[in-house]
């Protein structure tokens, strides 16, 4: 039996028909797992040791009564449990970097999904970049002169931070566009972070294909078709969920970065793909598995905890 912690956000406020870390709690609980919750800011490091103040929690599949907590308790990551997930949502900021060096003190003799040192190691926007041939033109730069450059080579392009999730900040600047350079000084107001900027896939009206990877291998896949006239595909942004196939060509993306991920530890990843192009590789809380399931019965989560299993079967646990 493995005793599970999950390091999210407050489970009280999940939509239970689409959240995936839920539904990755439920097929845990399902499995006798004993289930802890708790908020990476109660992560408290001293003497080598790393604790948390975590609720054990009860599920169900009822809206608007989906939980109940048990009494809160101090948890010894290291000792007191077998498996922590990390599925918080981003931004990926110092804060979510703090929270990967801590729980690397403890990882793997507690398995952390994913490794947080590869977490730390694998921005959303940026790991895509290790597989030439696989994303569209695309620049990342804090430099206007790049930035305008690659706009002005490019025409209609695709404009976004760096560390952003959730399609937040995304804009649309065709080849006459000329705010670019306000929308530079505007970011750059409130962050130092990069910026990515992308040639425009008009195969996006069709829709942004989120594909499931577990350890590796691709599981599923949906498609998030935008709302009218719009950019983003993000399900809370108005996109709309709708049943889609793998190609080939998602399946010769699926080949070239598996075997990364598994090797880095990346076992639940969730890949997007807009006409032919990857262009985001999602590894700190990727959703769409109550989707797929819904539309395909294939059940990520329960592959994911067979994963699981079976890393923990290997460590001699």
């Amino acid at each position: 039996m493995l005793r599970v912690a999950i390091q999210m956000d407050p489970i009280e406020a999940v939509n239970i028909d689409s959240d995936t870390t839920f539904l990755q709690a439920m097929e845990a609980q399902n499995r006798g797992y004993p289930v802890w919750v708790y908020d990476f800011r109660t992560l408290a490091l001293e003497d080598g040791r790393l604790f948390c103040r975590a609720r054990p929690v009860t599920l169900r599949a009822t809206a608007g009564d989906h939980v109940s907590f048990g009494d809160e308790v101090r948890l010894d990551l290291a000792d007191d449990v077998d498996v922590i997930l990390m599925r918080q949502d981003p931004p990926f900021d110092m804060a979510y970097v703090t929270a990967t060096y801590l729980l690397e003190t403890v990882h793997p003799k507690t398995l952390v999904v994913n490794d947080p040192a590869e977490v730390r190691s694998a921005p959303e926007k940026l790991l895509v970049t290790r597989f030439p041939g696989l994303q569209p033109p695309t620049l990342i730069s804090s430099d206007p002169v790049a930035l305008m450059d690659f706009h002005r080579r490019h025409g209609d392009v695709v404009l976004k931070p760096l560390h952003g999730a959730g399609g937040s900040g995304v804009v649309r600047l065709k080849a006459d566009d000329p705010n670019l350079e306000a929308l530079i000084e505007i970011h750059a107001v409130g962050s130092r972070d990069p910026l990515v900027i992308q040639k425009f896939i008009p195969a996006v009206s069709k829709g942004d294909k989120r594909i499931l990877l577990v350890d590796g291998e691709p599981v599923g896949a949906i498609n998030r078709i935008p709302a009218e006239g719009a950019v983003r595909s993000n399900l809370h942004m108005g996109g709309t969920a709708a049943a889609v196939e793998l190609t080939a060509r998602d399946r010769e993306i699926c080949a070239a970065i598996g075997p990364t991920l598994r090797e880095r530890g990346l076992i639940f990843v969730g890949i997007d793909v807009i006409g032919d192009y990857l262009t985001e590789i999602n590894v700190t809380s990727p959703t769409g598995a109550q989707q797929l399931k819904r539309f395909t019965g294939v059940d990520a989560a329960a592959l994911m905890w067979d994963v699981i299993e079976r890393k923990r079967a290997a460590q001699g646990f």
